[in-house]
């Protein structure tokens, strides 16, 4: 049996989307931004190695721990902030209900 969740995801311009996802499609955050037509590219496929899904988390207790990879590639990507996060890397699961992020700037 699925369950739904809310997240709200704030694009470059400025503008608030609440969508409601899915649990049982083992799909990502970064998957998820791309579906709804978000300017979220994923380069490498969500493989941690590329930060072209990088979101800044808004909501502390979703913040989460960074594996390796991620934290590797966070040490290269531009505009990293405290609260960066890889969105191909966050797994949609029911804890994440009510997760608010905002897409990190384009690189240069």
């Amino acid at each position: 049996m699925s369950a739904d969740i809310s997240i709200t995801v704030i694009d470059r311009e400025g503008t608030e989307h609440e969508f409601t996802v899915p649990t049982d499609m083992n799909l990502n955050l970064m998957e998820v931004c791309k579906g709804f037509e978000l300017p979220v590219e994923g380069i490498c496929g969500g493989m941690a190695m590329c930060a072209s899904c990088q979101v800044y988390i808004l909501t502390d207790e979703h913040f989460g721990e960074r594996n390796d990879d991620e934290e590797a590639m966070l040490d290269e990507a531009y505009f990293v902030e405290e609260n960066s996060r890889l969105g191909c890397q966050i797994p949609i699961t029911p804890e994440l209900n009510g997760l608010k992020v905002a897409l990190a700037p384009e690189a240069p």
